[in-house]
């Protein structure tokens, strides 16, 4: 017997595009033992130059310039005035896909985190008749037009307000699942604050904060440490500064003389643990940290989202009542004074995040995958 394989593609190591791939990738394996994936990023195998160069400005963008990006974002009118140009870097990525789907790794389906690399392979299977099952993820909560494409099999979104979104914009609701981010599993398992503070380090009966600021240990981090500290509630602080090496030294040398316990991270791999230890977190909005969150229960408060991605999914968040929005660091302070303050507004925020958290995602998808190809 023959066993099926599976194509994983994302973009950019280190984001959430890449962790809802392996959190897939991992489902498939433990559904179906025998099965083989390649999970790789579609920039940096079709065109690795442009995948730097991308990868260059999008982040200078984001720094110097994100009312830019706020205009490029979801823009129909910026959408049809590229077209030829996705059509054409398409065109100039055919030959390496073909080599990947036809000759080499053989795929019985593809999955795509990212709308990117989804679009390359539904335009490849629209050229060339491929009858190929195509899987597009998304990892926002709110969806943007650069994902529709009529050869894509399956959407995997996050929410009904998502799949109405997709339907309104020509999408048949046959063509989409409502099945939520895909997270890792460990998110599911509940281990008890007491025992996650203890293997930490904390205070296992104190309150505590997680801040975190993404990969790349974004956003005032060490402003909003600082602010924290300076409130009058008693809890102990968590940072997770990713990548920032910087960052991560700063905070553990002011740690010292600090009054309120503060553990600084960079790139950590218990964020599951992490999460489980706090009762609340103030983080960026990506898709796959919140719905981390939203899996641990964990209200959430949300500074600087990025414009585009990170607006719309703060936009979610706060409609569903599990988070709350801060203008600067001294705004999160006042915030957290504030919840620590009100139990009862803490609790209805916990509760919130139950009746719309889908834990179970990458489960789901990996059982529809699955059955697409026997």
């Amino acid at each position: 017997m023959v066993n099926k394989k599976v194509l994983l593609m994302y973009i950019t190591s280190n984001s959430g595009h890449y962790r809802a791939s392996l959190a897939i990738e991992s489902a498939l394996k433990t559904l179906s033992p025998g099965i083989v994936t390649m999970n790789i990023n579609g920039f940096a195998y079709t065109n690795p130059f442009f995948e730097k160069l991308i990868n260059r400005t999008y982040m200078s963008v984001i720094r110097n310039k994100p009312e830019v990006w706020e205009y490029l974002y979801d823009n129909p009118k910026v959408l049809k005035s590229v077209q030829g140009m996705r059509n054409a870097i398409h065109r100039s990525n055919s030959k390496k896909l073909k080599v990947l789907i036809e000759d080499e790794f053989k795929p019985d389906a593809v999955v795509c985190t990212q709308a990117f690399p989804c679009g390359m392979v539904a335009d490849y299977k629209k050229y060339l008749g491929l009858d190929l099952p195509l899987f597009g993820v998304l990892t926002d909560h709110a969806p943007h037009s650069y994902w529709i494409f009529d050869h894509v099999d399956y959407y995997i979104v996050p929410s009904e307000l998502s799949r109405d979104r997709f339907i309104k914009n020509g999408v048949s609701e046959a063509r989409i699942r409502t099945f939520g981010i895909p997270i890792d599993p460990r998110f599911c398992v509940n281990r008890g604050k007491e025992e996650a503070r203890k293997n930490i380090g904390l205070d296992a009966g104190k309150k505590t904060v997680l801040i975190m600021g993404g990969s790349q240990g974004m956003g005032p981090v060490e402003k909003m440490v600082d602010a924290l500290e300076r409130i009058e509630a008693d809890f102990q602080i968590l940072a997770v500064c990713g990548i920032n090496n910087r960052l991560q030294k700063v905070l553990t040398k002011r740690a010292k003389r600090y009054k309120k316990k503060m553990l600084a991270f960079g790139l950590v791999e218990n964020v599951d643990e992490l999460m489980e230890a706090s009762d609340v977190i103030i983080t960026k909005p990506g898709g796959l940290t919140t719905s981390e969150a939203l899996a641990k229960n964990l209200p959430m408060i949300i500074i600087h989202p990025i414009p585009g991605q990170e607006a719309k999914n703060t936009d979610f968040l706060l409609q569903q009542g599990v988070a709350l929005r801060a203008e600067d660091e001294d705004d999160v302070a006042v915030l957290m004074q504030e919840l620590f303050s009100n139990s009862v507004k803490l609790e209805e925020m916990r509760r919130k995040a139950d009746l719309i958290k889908k834990p179970n995602s990458a489960t789901d998808i990996a059982q529809l995958i699955l059955h697409a190809i026997g």
